[in-house]
């Protein structure tokens, strides 16, 4: 069966010689992976579609005796590759696709998961002061929370998320992204909450973030 859906592209690795293994995540099938043939040639089909949390209309055949679809096509939509050119920009970018990649269940489709993703993508093109931050901020608390692990926050005590930072989630949890109150926002912004909702996601994964440390770096 060939389908065509609305796909952020998470993850690629090679596979044999010019073939690579792609995770992505669709509107209306969840996260999948599959094998794009020859995409790794000079001249490939492909193009740039397959970067890193690229938004494409993709064509992949679907058998269900495999548990690797056939990647077609794919027709770009929206490319990061103005933000990849600024490397806290970058960071931020293998930060949403890690935990993209890692929360999501396979086949299981997650609209407002979707959405999240859309959204703080286009938070971070706006370009605004700080913008990666309060995206990495909103979506790792969202992503908890859409997981179905978001603890109250209100409970916890100031040794772990202090009170600042409650009231800042607090916000966010009610607020767009994009509507939420004026904030000079920085690396150190929030800090502790990121740093217990990346501790939430490890545990529920079972597995280490390698992105974390490279946004403490920054």
């Amino acid at each position: 069966m060939v389908r065509v859906s609305e796909t952020f592209v998470l993850r690629t690795y090679p596979f044999r010689e010019s073939d690579l293994i792609v995770s992505f995540f669709t509107r209306d099938q969840g996260k999948l992976r599959g094998v794009a043939r020859r995409a790794r040639k000079p001249k490939s089909s492909f193009g740039a579609g397959l970067e890193r949390l690229s938004l494409v209309n993709l064509s992949y055949s679907q058998k269900e005796t495999r548990e690797l679809v056939n990647l077609n096509s794919c027709d770009l939509v929206q490319s990061q590759f103005d933000l990849v050119t600024d490397f806290e920009s970058s960071v931020a970018l293998d930060f949403l696709a890690e935990v993209s990649d890692h929360l999501l269940p396979e086949h299981e489709p997650n609209e407002r998961f979707f959405r999240l993703l859309g959204t703080a993508l286009d938070f971070m093109h706006a370009r605004s002061p700080g913008a990666g931050w309060a995206a990495v901020t909103y979506f790792a608390l969202w992503a908890v929370r859409l997981s179905g692990f978001l603890p109250d926050l209100a409970t916890l005590p100031n040794r772990i998320v202090c009170i600042p930072s409650r009231d800042l989630a607090a916000v966010m949890l009610r607020t767009h992204i994009a509507e939420l109150p004026a904030h000079a926002w920085n690396k150190d912004t929030a800090l502790d909450l990121r740093r217990f909702l990346i501790r939430q996601m490890e545990e529920h994964a079972e597995r280490r973030f390698h992105t974390p440390a490279l946004l403490e770096a920054l």
